[in-house]
């Protein structure tokens, strides 16, 4: 039977995130059967919106059919599109139960991260969401029969030995999921030092949002936005920058 391991380490991911949130719900006196019953219902959604996601920004440029749109099991998944749902799911959530959305979103930011951290290495699996060429210290070979688009940048350097041709390459994969754990580690400290309701949430859209502006510079298979020709998630993390560190100095002063 067929391994597919990008699904693994989502699953993974979603496991111990879903572990972290209820852990903290218990240590908060919040009742963690809340938490399960939001996974349950945002998961698939984030997974779904993840693909739609991507498949919004490669409409022009893949022939989907009507299957092909929810096929991801080679991949063609867009984290942000999973981040937009669950921000969504968990304010719809709260409203139904009548909670508190902005302390529902500060615990359950917290699994979120750690999935991201873990799930990133689906992309390592599937060889895809490198950067382009580089001969440094952390550099990443693969088989270049094995890589599906190889950017035109990548291929010019490409390194044979004994016959064998390889690219080599940024695993900005490996960056992202090492910045999220360090995210994940950070607001897990800081949380019981928060001043309101909702900065860990906000904490999270800055140190995400950093780390990915900076990363997202070096990949080589960006989604961009129409007719602007710029990197979709560039600039949403940019924004994503901005509006969290403004809310965040609004409710301190």
């Amino acid at each position: 039977m067929q391994v597919h391991w990008y699904a693994v380490f989502i699953l993974i991911g979603a496991a111990a995130g879903i572990f972290i949130v209820t852990r903290e719900a218990k240590n908060t006196g919040q009742e963690k059967d809340l938490y399960i019953d939001l996974f349950t219902y945002t998961f698939p959604l984030a997974v779904l919106g993840s693909r739609l996601y991507y498949v919004a920004f490669t409409w022009n440029t893949n022939n989907y059919t009507f299957f092909d749109i929810f096929n991801i099991r080679q991949g063609g998944l867009a984290i942000y599109g999973a981040v937009i749902v669950c921000v969504i799911s968990t304010v719809v959530f709260s409203k139904i139960k009548k909670l508190n959305p902005w302390v529902l979103c500060d615990t359950a930011v917290l699994g979120l991260i750690l999935g991201q951290a873990i799930g990133r290495w689906g992309n390592f699996v599937n060889r895809e969401a490198f950067g382009g060429y580089t001969d440094s210290l952390f550099a990443l070979r693969y088989l270049k029969d094995e890589v599906g688009r190889i950017p035109e940048s990548v291929l010019q350097y490409v390194i044979e030995i004994d016959g064998v041709e390889f690219i080599q390459v940024q695993p900005t994969f490996l960056y992202e999921s090492v910045w999220n754990f360090l995210v994940f580690a950070f607001l897990m400290f800081y949380k019981k030092y928060k001043k309101f309701d909702g900065e860990v949430l906000m904490l999270y859209f800055v140190g995400y949002g950093i780390g990915r502006t900076v990363i997202e510079s070096l990949r080589t298979d960006q989604l961009l936005l129409p007719f602007l020709n710029l990197p979709a998630s560039l600039v949403l993390s940019v924004l994503l920058v901005l509006f969290g560190g403004s809310f965040i100095v609004y409710k301190r002063k």
